[in-house]
């Protein structure tokens, strides 16, 4: 489904139509375009179409994140002994430490 495809509406027609109509043609994978002076302001989507959309969001955002890795990734690494360190503690004294559970 696709924005292009959806039924844009005024806000007064899909009250005259009813929610249990725009709900049923969601279901049957017709997205309706809610409007207000012409202007886009909602959508009627099933909750399948909405998961979908929300797995595509988080899909992106994670290959935005690897791409600005591969982006920015020197080849240095650092060893988990050299951060402790560099939070001003030692392996030892982390060990020590009262479990906070």
């Amino acid at each position: 489904m696709s924005l292009a495809e959806a039924e844009p509406l005024p806000i007064a027609e899909a009250s005259r139509r009813g929610v249990s109509k725009l709900v049923t043609d969601a279901e049957n994978g017709h997205a309706t375009i809610l409007r207000r002076h012409s202007q886009p302001v909602a959508a009627v989507i099933s909750f399948h179409e909405l998961q979908r959309l929300q797995g595509l969001e988080r899909d992106l955002v994670d290959a935005a994140l690897v791409l600005a890795r591969a982006a920015t990734d020197s080849g240095r690494r650092t060893s988990l002994d050299a951060a402790i360190e560099a939070l001003g503690f030692s392996r030892e004294q982390l060990v020590s430490m009262d479990d906070p559970a």
